[in-house]
């Protein structure tokens, strides 16, 4: 890897997922779950075993330890084992790799975001754990937690430093948390990065303001649902439930809830994983069990008014629940960690809070009601919810972070532009999935916001977003972009993928994407489009995965599904071509 790079290492060192995922070769017809290995076990001793023996390749040395998150075992029987490192006991950020190996468990090769030795200097700290705590809570003008020694390996060389998770932060909206990193031996802030996911960055929210714009979403046309209730002989409970809803944006919707008793409905759905929406009640909780249980006698919700305290929950729980659906029938991950564990959310978060996050340390979506100036309405728009909780699946997996973060919240760097690429990527497939006539799917980000430009972001041409000022295409100044302004080069090479270069309507909506060099892309169609890219985040992305690498993870992928010679791999290259992304001008590394 190339850079600098500032990782969510609360998140980095907490993921234990060790499900297998599936390959997903074709969009439209999942995997089943791939064959398990002999033991539970060996893949992870082989892959570990590898990792020291080609020490030269996978940058593993004396005093690590490697502790594998996730083993993906494919149909064929190729292995990916990734690893979060620690080197003497302590952890390492930036650290973390992939080892792939073969059917037989032969080493075939490593994706690693560190390109250096992670030994620092010195293991010997100058300054406190209390020091650090001071030090973080002033910069992150919150409540420190405890000081913790690791290895900060993300800015090309390893160094011995202290991470603090600094709660009921200042300088995060709604006063959310954030991890600050402080080096041991000078004091120096080396990072301070906010836990949660914000849809709406400083950046834009101060765009808005200039120019005296407000969001008033366009909401859902529906009528009073029909009684879904129904006869039920069950002596027991609780029992699964069908219900409807009338939300916000969505129109009608069914809903899967529970049934407690007789007449009694919880907005908690059992067929998948017990997902649930509940009430933060104007408070701002990061601790999902204090929101407030959403109940119904009828087992009807909302009236599709924010008059109604639960119209918000309606779209929330139907946004979470359409959103698992995609990733499931599509590539059979069973939740957003793929552990079979549900998503959750609370809506009403905070007082006058014009924003959606996903929220690490809650592990769920957080809502707020719109601040009444310029956010009119909740942001429970299904793309919003899909965008999202695809952070959520990043942080599970790459865990892709920005390279920098200012003072003002804003994050800059290919690796987070990245990260915000695929969110609006599988954001816009969650739609497609969904498939609903209120919110009918396309490749625009934040349709129904109410925008005067009639988007936040386009996939088929970004630069038409004058918002956030997204690029179309690659150039080195990539490197320190806006992480929304950036994420364009990425998700304009998956849409020049899926649907190729030049005019067209899709579903009604007319689209006119550009090339760099004025090539004409032709596209292989969605469904392998999203395949590939999930592939490529699954298996060959790492926390440190910039553009160029991206390009190389998503030529893995496609080399993979449908080989080195294919035309689904030529197009993944003329593809990234077309937004500048080119093996010829691939940055030094080091850079």
């Amino acid at each position: 890897m190339r850079r600098p790079h500032i990782r969510r290492v609360a998140i980095a060192v907490a993921v234990t997922t060790a499900a297998t995922l599936p390959m997903a070769p074709a969009f439209a017809a999942p995997d089943s779950p791939a064959r398990a290995a002999t033991s539970a076990s060996s893949p992870v001793e082989a892959a570990r075993a590898a990792a020291f023996a080609h020490a030269s390749a996978t940058g593993v040395g004396p005093g690590d330890t490697l502790r594998a998150t996730d083993v993906m075992t494919d149909p064929d029987g190729k292995q990916h084992v990734r690893f979060v490192r620690s080197h003497q006991g302590l952890p390492v950020l930036g650290g973390d790799l992939v080892v792939h190996l073969g059917k037989q468990s032969a080493y075939l090769g490593v994706t690693r975001a560190a390109d250096h030795a992670v030994k620092p200097a010195t293991t010997e700290a100058k300054l406190t754990p209390q020091q650090a705590e001071q030090k973080a809570a002033a910069v992150a003008q919150g409540d420190a937690g405890s000081a913790e020694l690791v290895v900060d390996a993300r800015d090309g060389a390893a160094a011995l430093a202290y991470q603090v998770r600094v709660t009921d932060s200042d300088t995060t909206e709604a006063g959310g948390s954030r991890t600050v990193v402080v080096d041991a031996q000078s004091g120096r802030i080396r990072s301070n990065t906010p836990d949660s996911d914000e849809f709406i960055s400083p950046h834009l929210e101060e765009t808005l303001r200039e120019k005296g714009e407000t969001a008033s979403p366009v909401t859902g046309v529906a009528t009073q649902p029909a009684d879904l209730l129904g006869a039920t002989t069950a002596a027991r409970y609780p029992v699964t439930a069908t219900g409807s809803g009338t939300s916000l944006f969505a129109g009608k919707v069914t809903l899967t809830t529970t049934r407690t008793a007789r007449t009694s409905f919880l907005l908690k759905d059992p067929t998948r994983w017990n997902t649930e929406t509940r009430d933060a009640k104007g408070a701002e909780l990061e601790a999902f069990s204090r929101g407030t249980k959403f109940t119904s006698t009828t087992n009807k919700w909302g009236t599709g008014t924010t008059a109604n305290r639960t119209t918000t929950a309606v779209d929330a729980q139907y946004g979470i629940t359409q959103t698992l659906d995609f990733y499931k029938k599509t590539f059979g991950r069973k939740g957003i960690k793929n552990n079979s564990t549900g998503a959750r959310a609370m809506v009403h978060f905070g007082r006058k809070v014009g924003n959606a996050f996903w929220d690490s340390t809650c592990g769920c979506m957080l809502y707020g009601d719109g601040d009444g100036a310029m956010f009119k309405k909740p942001l429970v728009v299904l793309d919003v919810t899909g965008h999202e909780l695809t952070h959520g699946v990043v942080d599970a997996t790459a865990a892709l972070e920005p390279t920098r973060v200012d003072a003002r919240g804003n994050q800059y760097g290919e690796p987070g532009a990245l990260n915000e690429s695929l969110a609006d990527i599988f954001g816009s497939n969650v739609e497609f999935s969904a498939n609903n006539p209120k919110n009918p799917p396309n490749y625009l980000m934040g349709e129904k916001l109410g925008l005067a430009q009639k988007f936040l972001r386009r996939l088929d041409h970004p630069s038409l977003d004058k918002l956030e000022g997204t690029i179309d295409y690659w150039s080195p100044a990539a490197y320190d972009t806006e992480v929304h302004a950036g994420s364009g080069v990425s998700s304009h090479a998956y849409y020049l993928l899926a649907e190729g270069s030049g005019r067209k309507t899709i579903g009604g909506v007319k689209y006119d994407s550009p090339t760099f060099d004025g090539s004409r892309v032709t596209g292989i169609g969605r469904a392998k489009a999203t395949a590939i890219f999930y592939r490529a985040l699954t298996r060959y992305m790492v926390s440190t995965t910039d553009f160029h690498d991206a390009r190389t993870a998503t030529l893995e992928a496609a080399a993979d599904m449908y080989g080195a010679t294919s035309a689904e791999y030529q197009a993944v290259d003329a593809a990234w071509a077309a937004v500048n992304v080119t093996t010829a001008n691939t940055p030094a590394v080091g850079r």
